[in-house]
């Protein structure tokens, strides 16, 4: 028996979906829309130097696994960041979509194995003390993809 993923059946690694990140010029203006026209409050906001962003997680529900499935609001703190760069070219929006995971280098490993191009070669630290990679998004369907592991909770 064959230990190699089905690569014409689903991905058993991925748990749900984590959050859809949205680029922004302003993050409390967002996160004002977002209060008023929903209701959603501010579960976490901090600064990720390495990727220039200031970001602020809204959570929208919990999920059986532990996790929780968020909006993540990203405001460029300088302009040669990936962010600021889509901004430039795409204006606020949809930047990208994130699938939680147990284990984020074997969901990454099974997703490369699939052929799609794991755009980071360790994970590397994302919100919330989680562990992420980034997919190619033109190895799937023009999306760019993350893939998340939550911090272990005391």
């Amino acid at each position: 028996m064959s230990s190699a993923p089905d690569p014409s059946g689903p991905f058993s690694g991925l748990t749900r979906l984590d959050h859809v990140g949205i680029a922004c010029r302003d993050l409390d203006a967002s996160i004002a829309f977002y209060r008023t026209t929903y209701g959603f409050v501010v579960e976490h906001e901090e600064v990720n130097e390495e990727q220039g962003v200031r970001e602020a997680m809204l959570r929208i529900n919990g999920t059986d696994d532990g996790g929780a499935t968020y909006l993540q609001l990203l405001e460029p703190t300088r302009p040669d960041s990936p962010v600021a760069k889509f901004l430039d070219r795409n204006g606020e929006g949809v930047h990208h979509i994130a699938f939680g995971t147990g284990d984020v280098a074997a969901s990454a490993a099974g997703v490369g194995e699939r052929g799609v191009r794991v755009l980071d070669k360790e994970p590397r630290h994302g919100t919330l003390g989680s562990s992420i990679v980034f997919l190619h998004p033109k190895d799937c369907g023009g999306v760019l993809t993350e893939l998340v592991q939550a911090a272990e909770r005391p």
